[in-house]
């Protein structure tokens, strides 16, 4: 689906993502191969916060799709929290990962999201997070 950077607000050497997968009203999925070139990787593997951030951007890319259907520039989020962190393995350089985000609950300006991120069929790492979206956005979305 088109260009990443069209959707989210980073721009590299912090892109998470390569590519939007998918999108519909509650989730949203991405690929990003890990490079060894990656501001992340330390000893050939992604380290914690990038897949953190990997899934933040899952879920900021999924709005950004849907907010430039509208012709309208993709919102600004912070992450307000993230828990139930599990991380059960760091990927490796030259892994391609699928992020799946959907929506727990939205409300006014904060968006609660699970995140799963995969390599073929094993789970790398899931959380929960609490997103916060800039507040002059939040009745378009």
């Amino acid at each position: 689906m088109d260009d990443i950077l069209a959707y989210i607000p980073q721009r590299p050497p912090f892109v998470m993502i390569d590519e939007l997968v998918a999108v519909d009203e509650f989730t949203g999925t991405t690929r990003f191969r890990v490079r060894e070139d990656n501001i992340f990787v330390e000893h050939g593997r992604l380290t914690e916060p990038a897949m953190i951030e990997n899934i933040a951007q899952t879920a900021a890319a999924r709005i950004g799709y849907i907010f430039a259907g509208r012709n309208e520039p993709p919102p600004v989020g912070f992450i307000g929290a993230v828990q139930k962190l599990e991380i059960m393995a760091l990927p490796e350089v030259g892994q391609t990962l699928q992020t799946r985000i959907a929506i727990k609950n939205q409300i006014l300006n904060v968006t609660v999201i699970s995140g799963e991120i995969r390599h073929k069929n094993e789970v790398l790492a899931q959380c929960e997070m609490k997103i916060f979206i800039r507040e002059t956005q939040i009745s378009k979305a």
